[in-house]
């Protein structure tokens, strides 16, 4: 199996394609007009909820907002299980920008770069802390769009910076005010971060199905199956 080494990147990393798919949407609004502010006229895409959040916050957006179905070409699966999990996407994430085989792949699927990633995830603690929850209500509150993109935004901190936590966002205003650009320092910081969450995350659901007998017959209408 070939692995790509990467040997140059740059410092600056001018943002233009912006991904925002969050849950917890403390902090949004501030976020998107400081980042309309100091990009102008950024490309933004979201998925479900979160694009209705910014549809308010935008009003009438122009170019700007984009859903991620009509970016990819592919509809939201029934209740939203499948949105961000697309080869564009994650071409998107993962490119790297001196790369001669990665650009004409943008090329060939008209996909853009994507620079900044805004995304949390799935409450899972939270949803299996309540009272009476079964193991039914833990499965499906997995996120697995949500960490998918931040691992893939993380692991190429060379050029992509990843937000998991609204505490961070007033850092990135600051650093893209002067002229768009995030920095390889800070990229490389947000992607370690990133990265701790997902650990934890990951952790949460496995000790938790791990504690939590299956007893399906009380869940599920279990069939005989071939």
């Amino acid at each position: 199996m070939s692995i790509n080494k990467v040997e140059m990147i740059d410092d600056r990393v001018r943002v233009k394609t912006v991904m925002v798919s969050v849950f917890d949407k403390t902090g949004l609004e501030p976020l998107v007009r400081g980042l309309l502010s100091a990009l102008h006229t950024p490309l933004i895409l979201s998925t479900g909820g979160t694009f209705t959040a910014l549809e308010k916050i935008l009003g009438p957006s122009g170019s700007i907002l984009r859903q991620v179905s009509d970016y990819t070409g592919q509809p939201e699966t029934q209740g939203g299980l499948v949105k961000t999990l697309d080869f564009k996407i994650y071409l998107g994430l993962l490119t790297e920008t001196h790369n001669p085989s990665h650009q004409a792949d943008l090329a060939r699927t008209g996909a853009l770069p994507i620079d900044l990633v805004v995304s949390n995830l799935y409450p899972f603690e939270e949803a299996v802390a309540k009272a009476g929850s079964s193991i039914e209500d833990a499965r499906s509150t997995i996120d697995i769009g949500g960490p998918c993109m931040v691992r893939a935004a993380a692991k190429n901190f060379h050029r992509v910076a990843v937000l998991t936590d609204p505490a961070d966002y007033t850092l990135i205003l600051s650093e893209i005010a002067s002229d768009g650009c995030t920095r390889l320092a800070t990229r490389y910081r947000l992607a370690q971060k990133a990265f701790r969450l997902i650990a934890r995350y990951d952790t949460a659901i496995a000790e938790h199905l791990t504690a939590t007998p299956l007893d399906a017959p009380s869940v599920y209408r279990v069939l005989e199956g071939v």
